[in-house]
């Protein structure tokens, strides 16, 4: 096979054999960022996304998609310790997790007559930026669909933009999108601009780091030129989120992706003063980012007008209702005109936002990534679950942060305030801890959160707060000191690590006390083609019984579990309460080997 190119600043190297790489297929890593990737010695293309078998190699149009949905090469089932074999068993060791549409896509065009050595220098950039000459040429829009597991049930459909220069967004956007080290749409991206841009609602069902933010707002950016309204009347956008963190985060990507084209945002969230959010709704401002507690108050106030808002946004819906926020959330919406443009962004699909959505809506769009039946983990995210008893977490707990790399941003969820409070103070003088929860005042959760952003405090501690809204790129490793209240929030809480990309680390201590979750933790650990410990599986069937287990899970020794991808509906009745759709690109079960979105 011909030469890889390497040379001390690039450090491209073989990965590991696999024998279930296509052939002439070839692993490698690139040692300076650890990012897995493939290449073809015979058609000299490179690419992120695993190649699978199509035509046999004498018919074969070479295969020039190119996913950036990057990650870091993992040991499978490692553990931490060698010493502690108990974390190994029931594992695949050597196992590679790829992580399929939380990244860059690439762009439209495409091309053969690159250098391998070019594209090592490009892969060396991080972030996923190979050349976004690269492409995913001669997708039809089911076959882009099929190919990154998306659903979408509506009228009018149009097709996903696979490339940013298919967008048609202003050259003033792209720059700032370019900048930011995206070289195309990620599949959530791709398939909601082009409804939103056409002017429908839009549910839109995806993980957490899936690039949502992004979907809503740079439609909106286009949506505010196109109203050209008088910010000092109101907002044109409005998006509701259900934390400080989230609003805030929103607020810094509105502000960094629309200061070129003069688009102005404020944030409105509580445990922060009033006064300087007041004097920037005077001042006049396109987009308002809020918490519905805190909008509500400074609409009883007659300090804001909803009137001229024509572009809603929903995010995290489901973790709003979760909080108790359905009230807030209907008394905003009645200040806002029915003439709107709706869009709700989800992470889960239970019946509370079903029911929401279909009050809010008219004839939305429905966009999922993956099975909204089946709530699914981050498949970047490799995840350990150790069963162990409560006087042993503080040991295991030592363990694992000794064995990380100095510096690695790491958080530890506990279900109590009081208990990350003890943990903080226990582990700041060795490992520079900060704790962050709901007691906290908002001055406080800034500073904490400034500190661990920049590496000053790399371990943070943390309730539920953090499970959602956080969204630090380079976060090593989670782990759950205490499980959570929910399988939802465990979700949650590991997919602070896993971002834009990346790959992660999951650390979760199980206690008898959470053998009622055992069941649901099961199907979250098999969706994701993850290691199930012995002792979790048996809490499971303890719990629900050998044969609803052997049904739900499959009746084999394979630890994939049985078929993935379920049917569902979706009837809305909105505004107008008129519903019509058509299905595009259902999803049959496929093999459970398969990364999904």
């Amino acid at each position: 096979m011909a030469a890889i190119a390497t040379s001390p600043s690039t450090d491209i190297r073989y990965g590991p054999d696999d024998p279930t790489l296509p052939k002439p297929w070839k692993g490698l890593v690139d040692g300076k960022t650890g990012y897995l990737y493939y290449w073809n010695p015979e058609t000299n293309v490179t690419q992120y996304e695993r190649p699978v078998i199509t035509l046999n190699a004498s018919s074969a149009v070479p295969y020039k998609s190119l996913s950036s949905s990057v990650q870091k090469f993992s040991q499978g089932c490692r553990t931490v310790n060698d010493d502690d074999d108990k974390y190994n068993r029931g594992c695949n060791g050597g196992s590679m997790k790829v992580a399929s549409g939380t990244g860059s896509y690439q762009s439209a065009r495409s091309r053969s007559d690159h250098s391998h050595d070019d594209l090592i220098v490009k892969a060396s950039s991080g972030f996923g930026s190979f050349s976004s000459k690269v492409a995913e040429s001669g997708l039809s829009a089911n076959s882009y669909r099929d190919r990154h597991d998306i659903t979408v049930t509506g009228d009018n459909v149009p097709p996903p933009f696979t490339s940013f220069e298919a967008t048609g967004f202003p050259s003033e956007i792209l720059r700032e999108v370019y900048h930011a080290g995206f070289s195309a749409p990620t599949p959530i991206q791709a398939q909601s601009w082009p409804i939103a841009l056409q002017g429908s609602d839009i549910v839109a069902i995806a993980k957490t780091g899936s690039g949502k933010t992004l979907g809503y707002l740079i439609p909106g950016f286009t949506h505010i030129k196109q109203r050209r309204n008088n910010p000092k009347l109101g907002p044109t956008v409005l998006v509701l989120s259900p934390t400080r963190e989230l609003a805030t985060q929103i607020q810094a990507e509105a502000a960094k992706f629309g200061k070129s084209s003069k688009i102005s945002c404020t944030c409105l969230y509580g445990g922060a003063p009033k006064g300087p959010q007041l004097r920037d709704l005077d001042r006049g401002v396109d987009i308002v980012v809020a918490t519905p507690g805190r909008l509500n108050d400074i609409i009883e106030m007659r300090r804001i007008s909803l009137r001229q808002v024509s572009y809603l946004v929903l995010d995290e819906a489901d973790r709003m209702l979760d909080m108790g926020f359905e009230p807030q959330i209907r008394k905003i919406v009645k200040e806002v005109p029915t003439s709107r443009q709706t869009l709700m962004y989800t992470a889960t699909w239970p019946k509370e936002v079903r029911r929401i959505a279909a009050d809010l809506l008219v004839r939305p769009v429905q966009i999922n990534i993956g099975n909204v039946d089946e709530l699914a983990a981050n498949k970047a995210i490799t995840q350990y679950v150790e069963v162990l008893s409560p006087m042993e977490k503080h040991r295991r707990l030592d363990q694992i942060l000794r064995s990380q790399e100095p510096g690695s941003k790491i958080i530890i969820f506990c279900s109590t305030k009081k208990m990350c409070d003890q943990l903080a103070r226990k582990l700041t003088r060795q490992f520079d801890a900060a704790a962050i929860h709901g007691d906290k005042s908002q001055g406080e959760r800034d500073h904490v959160l400034s500190q661990f952003r920049t590496g000053r405090s790399p371990v943070l501690v943390a309730t539920d707060v953090a499970a959602r809204g956080l969204d630090i790129k380079d976060i090593r490793v989670v782990i759950n000191f205490d499980f959570p209240t929910g399988i939802e929030d465990y979700v949650h809480r590991i997919g602070r690590t896993g971002r834009a990309g990346a790959t992660g680390v999951a650390f979760t201590f199980f206690c008898d006390q959470d053998a009622k979750h055992a069941s649901d933790l099961v199907k979250v650990l098999n969706g994701a083609n993850q290691c199930v410990p012995v002792e979790i599986r048996d809490m499971a069937l303890r719990g629900n019984g050998m044969g609803k287990a052997k049904r739900q899970w499959g009746s084999g020794p394979s630890i994939l579990g049985g078929g993935r991808f379920g049917h569902y509906d979706s009837v809305y009745g909105g505004r107008d309460a008129g519903r019509g759709g058509s299905r595009h690109g259902a999803r049959r079960s496929r093999s459970p080997g398969r990364n999904l979105v």
